[in-house]
């Protein structure tokens, strides 16, 4: 991220406008959760079991945050082939909607096609940050009144959200998901659609077994903020202690 992009991300939180709660979406972007399709490069840390009911309970908790906000819509958008099995999962409190195409970056493209429309201001989310404070979502919302985008980074190059109140054309356009220059990739291209661009804080997500044991350290001291998953790992670090580091992590 560049100076300039730091710059342009210095809002104070008193100067931001309120958006209407009628006019507020939050979309997760999720999987359904079957062996050897979701979380897989934590596969190579743990067996493919394990690792889809810790995605069962990483997506549980992050529809549990999604509806802690204070107003506005909850839905997912899932690869087609998922609708069914997660419009189950997610019982009656959550639309669930199938993206056109594949892939992450169709994905994100369909959400914002369905749904930022009209001024409407939309969040796609990922299903795998499910302890970030719910005070995150909410100023990212309010971000989206005085700009055109807005970014979660990751701390390993990547984003956990973006949200916008409008289509924005070819913004994922080529997009490297999965890639250590995903977020500079996607501000390049805000940047030549002359986007303007606010930034929520820095987070991250559950991709490697060095994300698990930094989870898991924080929902230790605050299990609350993921209730599901802090329970997923505390029943698996008891049985599989080979696993734990010199920190005490897993």
């Amino acid at each position: 991220m560049t100076a300039e992009d730091q710059r342009s991300c210095m809002v104070s939180s008193e100067t931001l406008p309120h958006s209407r709660s009628n006019d507020r979406t939050l979309v997760i972007m999720a999987k359904a959760p079957r062996p050897g399709m979701v979380k897989t490069r934590l596969a190579r840390s743990l067996p493919v079991e394990a690792v889809t009911d810790l995605y069962r309970c990483l997506l549980g908790d992050t529809m549990a945050l999604a509806h802690s906000l204070s107003s506005g819509k909850v839905a997912i958008m899932c690869p087609a082939s998922d609708v069914e099995e997660l419009t189950q999962f997610a019982g009656d409190t959550t639309g669930v909607v199938a993206q056109q195409g594949e892939g992450l970056a169709a994905g994100l493209t369909s959400v914002f096609a369905q749904f930022a429309l009209g001024g409407h201001c939309v969040i796609a989310f990922n299903s795998d940050s499910p302890h970030l404070p719910v005070s995150v979502l909410e100023r990212a919302f309010e971000m989206l009144t005085v700009h055109d985008v807005v970014v979660g980074p990751t701390h390993d190059g990547g984003y956990y959200l973006v949200g916008a109140k409008a289509p924005p054309a070819t913004l994922f356009d080529g997009d490297g998901m999965g890639t250590n220059s995903a977020l500079d990739g996607l501000l390049a291209r805000a940047r030549r659609l002359q986007l303007s661009v606010g930034f929520a804080e820095p987070f991250y997500d559950i991709d490697v077994e060095g994300d698990l044991t930094q989870l898991a350290e924080d929902l230790r001291l605050a299990p609350a903020r993921a209730p599901r998953t802090a329970a997923w790992l505390k029943e698996w670090q008891q049985r599989a202690p080979q696993l734990r580091n010199a920190a005490g992590g897993l």
